[in-house]
């Protein structure tokens, strides 16, 4: 099934594979490898030759991919090894070439016994930013365990899109941005601290071969593989960083190689200006609520200590079981709790008002802290037994 080729491989030990899936990417790949061709620190000095392998999955190609690499990969500092497969369509997805370019990366670093390698993926349509990989594992040096990196748009290709959609993006980002730092003021994570993002894709992700292994790898799934890993990661114990100083610039393309991907919700919006937002926005004092609450939980379980308070008109309300993993705590408090559930989607036209709305509780949150405890007016007695004792 797999054909195998290396460009250029010496005897050296790589502590670092970037794995790229790719799909008749053969217009857009050659910028792709030429980004990760042009690494450097952060002082403007190239990184070494071979500091990192290129692996390309080459997954049901009918076009030049294979060959543009193979013709390409002289320009590169770094090894680039070509794997190539033909899959029957039941097996075609953008996910599943993505676990298994990931899985091949982590399989070279086992056979290596690199026990602290790491599994970098980008796509064959991004450009990683010039210090992609030195700020990449200069994040991971602090201790986490996955770094995602911020996403930007291509800006040509965006604004060849359209004023509408250009708006519409400069609105979601903006939104997304206050809802980020309500996030990480209510429910800081010290290995995640502000300023940070809300974005887990496949363009810019890292991970650390140990904690790849430990959860089983990329989580299988046709689309939304990327959210799912770090999603995955989190229940598992592991941190994972939101780096605004990793940065990859992505296609805007329309005509996606993926069924539901990102090119398909494009796709949408362009054609409908007022289509629905993602569903992980939701409105502000909705998404302040649960933060609040998922900040006071996860302290409570980092320290320890349960200061729960039975509440005998309800028994079926209790506390989480000792032992609980944070995932398991939270989601029992939001079954226990609707009004701790996820709000309604929005519009676009509905984010001009939640802009305010969120820019007002950011005004807040950001004075100083007071001593007093304050709970949200409408938040009943059975959620109370989060509050800590007085």
């Amino acid at each position: 099934m797999f054909e195998q080729s290396s460009t250029r491989i010496s005897a050296a030990t790589y502590g670092a594979v970037v794995a790229i899936p790719a799909h008749n990417e053969a217009d857009t790949i050659r910028r792709c490898l030429a980004a990760l061709a042009m690494q450097r620190d952060e002082s403007g000095c190239p990184v070494r030759a071979g500091a990192f392998e290129i692996l390309i999955y080459a997954n049901n190609c009918s076009d030049s991919t294979v060959e543009v690499v193979r013709h390409f990969a002289c320009c590169i500092p770094h090894p680039i090894i070509v794997i190539e497969a033909q899959l029957p369509p039941s097996q075609l997805s953008a996910g599943a070439a993505r676990k298994t370019a990931m899985d091949l990366a982590a399989a070279r670093l086992a056979e290596r016994g690199a026990a602290d390698g790491v599994i970098l993926t980008t796509d064959a349509d991004s450009c990683v930013a010039p210090t992609w990989f030195s700020t990449t594992m200069r994040e991971l040096s602090g201790g986490v365990d996955c770094v995602a990196g911020y996403i930007d748009a291509e800006p040509l290709e965006l604004v060849g899109l359209g004023p509408a959609f250009l708006a519409r993006g400069r609105l979601e980002d903006a939104y997304l941005r206050l809802i980020a730092e309500i996030d990480a003021r209510c429910d800081p994570r010290r290995h995640d601290p502000w300023p940070n993002h809300r974005v887990a894709s496949g363009a810019s992700l890292a991970v650390v071969l140990k904690a790849y292994l430990a959860i089983g790898g990329l989580p299988l799934r046709a689309v939304g593989e990327d959210a799912a890993l770090t999603a995955a990661l989190d229940r598992g114990g592991f941190k994972v960083r939101h780096s605004m100083a990793v940065s990859v610039t992505t296609s805007c393309r329309l005509d996606g190689r993926a069924q539901g991907g990102a090119a398909d919700t494009m796709r949408l919006r362009h054609a409908m200006p007022d289509a629905p937002c993602d569903d992980d926005l939701e409105p502000a004092l909705q998404a302040t609520r649960r933060a609040i609450y998922r900040g006071r939980l996860r302290r409570l379980l980092d320290e320890q200590r349960y200061r729960a308070r039975q509440v005998q008109d309800i028994p079926a309300q209790q506390p989480p079981r000792p032992g609980a993993t944070f995932d398991e705590a939270w989601q029992q408090l939001c079954r226990d709790n609707p009004v701790l559930r996820r709000g309604g989607s929005l519009r676009p036209s509905d984010l001009p008002r939640q802009i305010a709305v969120a820019t007002m509780v950011l005004r807040h949150l950001r004075l100083p802290l007071s001593a007093t405890t304050v709970v949200p007016a409408d938040m009943s007695r059975r959620e109370r037994w989060l509050e800590p004792a007085a």
